[in-house]
């Protein structure tokens, strides 16, 4: 069995690094690059650094910033916010990134996603889904969370797949930032429907809601921010926890 990955997400607005709950409220949370470093050196699998204002400040990815965070990681680091384009990846991954999350242009231009995997390859693309149960379905949102569409968070995420990503990005926006917990029966649908890796964000509040989303939820990855962000989780004692818990990882 694939070893689970632990993911923290720098969500950067103006340069800073943000955290909020259900994607609103938004508090200060640091340097994004000292960050960065602060969790390649304590273990974390992958980081995730999403520009969540370029889309709706219709602005490109801080590309700079990027090739700064870059500079103090080794470990795979994906970005996202504001691309829409093989000309945006290309300017990322000259950067630094290893991988790049699209959202809300893959949405408007499904064939976006065909494109970037033809070009950049299945393993660089990783599609992000915001979702929030409206009437008791999972509806895919757009700009940050801010304006719904009509998509179903199963149908869209097959299409996801079909059109070649290589990772889901899943965000339940009703969970973000609650510390409640991931949203699980959500992720153990998708990890069953599809063949590809999901990533389980928003919920995160102790280490147990780790070990209840790679078990119940059945995620590949689970990604976090502000109990890392605030160090109410260590990593490496998270890691531990997992390890003692029956759940392949790297320590």
């Amino acid at each position: 069995m694939l070893a689970k990955r632990i993911i923290p997400c720098l969500d950067i607005k103006d340069g800073r690094t943000v955290k909020g709950i259900n994607f609103v409220d938004l508090r200060d949370a640091g340097d994004p690059v000292e960050l960065a470093e602060i969790y390649s050196r304590e273990g974390a699998d992958e980081l995730v650094f999403l520009d969540i204002s370029a889309t709706e400040q219709k602005r490109k990815t801080l590309a700079d910033l990027v090739y700064r965070v870059a500079e103090k990681v080794n470990i795979p680091f994906t970005v996202g916010g504001g691309i829409s384009s093989l000309e945006d990846v290309d300017v990322l991954l000259h950067n630094g990134a290893d991988k790049v999350s699209i959202n809300s242009s893959a949405i408007r231009n499904p064939q976006l996603i065909n494109d970037l995997t033809a070009k950049f390859g299945s393993q660089c693309i990783v599609v992000a889904i915001d979702a929030k149960q409206i009437q008791g379905k999972w509806i895919v949102h757009l700009v940050g969370g801010k304006v719904p569409t009509e998509l179903d968070l199963f149908d869209w995420a097959k299409e996801v797949a079909k059109r070649g990503a290589g990772e889901i990005l899943f965000t339940s926006m009703d969970n973000d930032g609650t510390k409640d917990g991931f949203a699980n029966k959500a992720l153990s649908r998708l990890s069953e429907e599809l063949n590809i890796p999901i990533i389980a964000s928003g919920g995160a509040g102790s280490v147990q809601h780790f070990i209840d989303t790679f078990k119940e939820g059945k995620a590949d990855a689970a990604l976090a921010a502000s109990v890392f962000h605030f160090k109410e989780i260590e990593i490496n004692d998270l890691k531990e926890n997992l390890k003692n818990s029956g759940i392949p990882i790297r320590i």
